[in-house]
């Protein structure tokens, strides 16, 4: 019995010494959905506050596909997190009902003790055990005998205590994986409804604007042309810039160390937003056959969002394209770019730290309500993608 009771130890302990492994997956999929939720109740918000009619704009039709690829998102995420949940119940299950076994041994060594014809006896007349003692060596052999066996009478008691116990804790763990499995299918059901909703959504906004292919061109190629224009006017501020300052001081040497240790990791230029945008070129949104290059991200966030600074360095420009501001902040040989702004918080010469606001974002009238910020990073002359440098 004693070896059998040792096998379920051990099964217990490999029971118990994964746990934590499967609690920290569920943890951290509980903690990408919460994320997920935040960024469709942010892009859900920048919807609310485009024009208030019908009619479909690419801005809409934008965040309509954001919203649909984060749906997605949070849809495998809550799969992976019911997978999880099921394993997580399984083994605290298996955990339970090997404790269980563990219970039923204890009590069954405590029921033999108990029924065993000398401990009855003892049980019976403790004091008649001691009193019939042959001489006092023997009074004092059974009186240790007694202790002991009382001891180990409480010992098992504690066991079976304790074990009853830790069965209530994994019940009451099973029982919240439980609930949180529910919650999490609930969710997903939603977030299902949700994503058939905005694709139909996507498809009446793709018609739409297909059907004004004449009027968005226009715009298109209008916009295209004030990009080029901003990207042509911070390339040459940039390459000046470089130019004048080869060489960097201790300290601006020291800044530019740390802005590239910190690559990955930078805070967004805006508190809360997405990217609207991506670096490099890519297949436009609604007419397939026109490709646009981004020299940058455009990160569209609510109206009256701030952009601020992702690393301490200093504002070596601030300058005017069309009715928008835009702000250069050196950080040693790397510069980061701030466009589309409306007012500025900061000067040419500013010294700024992480995080510093800089100025509120442009919201356009005419363009659905949208506040987006144009970021841009270079190193030297070379233009990067902000993408490899902010925070995932």
């Amino acid at each position: 019995m004693a070896l059998k009771r040792n096998i379920l130890v051990l099964c217990l302990l490999s029971f118990v010494l994964c746990p934590a492994l499967a609690a920290d997956n569920v943890k951290d999929l509980q903690k990408k959905q919460k994320k997920l939720q935040a960024e469709i109740e942010q892009t859900n918000k920048m919807l609310k506050q485009t024009k208030k009619d019908e009619s479909a704009t690419l801005n809409k039709l934008q965040l309509t596909q954001q919203n649909i690829q984060n749906q997605k998102k949070l849809i495998r995420t809550l799969d992976n997190e019911i997978t999880a949940l099921n394993s997580e119940m399984t083994r605290l299950t298996n955990t339970r009902d090997s404790l269980q076994q563990v219970l039923e041994s204890h009590k069954a060594d405590y029921a033999r003790m108990v029924t065993e014809s000398h401990y009855a006896r003892v049980q019976q007349s403790p004091l008649l055990f001691l009193f019939c003692s042959e001489d006092f060596q023997q009074l004092i052999r059974r009186a240790r005998y007694l202790q002991e066996v009382a001891h180990f009478r409480q010992q098992q008691v504690q066991r079976i205590e304790a074990t009853q116990a830790e069965i209530d804790v994994q019940n009451n763990l099973l029982q919240e994986n439980k609930n949180d499995k529910q919650q999490s299918l609930n969710t997903r059901k939603r977030e299902q409804e949700n994503l058939k909703r905005d694709e139909r959504k996507q498809q009446t906004m793709l018609t739409q604007l297909k059907s004004k292919e004449k009027d968005l061109s226009k715009k298109l190629q209008q916009q295209q042309k004030r990009v080029k224009e901003l990207n042509k006017k911070i390339d040459d501020m940039i390459r000046k810039q470089a130019a004048a300052k080869a060489n960097l001081t201790k300290e601006q040497q020291l800044v530019a160390g740390g802005f590239e240790a910190n690559k990955g990791r930078l805070p967004w230029p805006v508190e809360k937003g997405i990217i609207i945008g991506r670096f490099g070129k890519q297949q436009h949104p609604v007419y397939s056959q026109v490709t646009i290059d981004n020299k940058g991200i455009y990160l569209q966030t609510t109206a009256g969002s701030k952009a601020r600074a992702v690393y301490k360095g200093e504002v070596t420009s601030c300058f005017m394209v069309g009715n928008t501001y835009a702000v250069i902040i050196q950080h040693g040989n790397y510069r980061t770019v701030y466009s589309n702004l409306s007012r500025l918080q900061v000067k040419q010469g500013d010294k700024v730290e992480t995080k510093q606001l800089i100025g509120t974002i442009f919201t356009d009238p005419e363009q659905d309500q949208k506040t987006e910020l144009y970021f841009q990073i270079y190193k030297d002359r070379n233009i990067l993608n902000p993408e490899l440098w902010i925070a995932k």
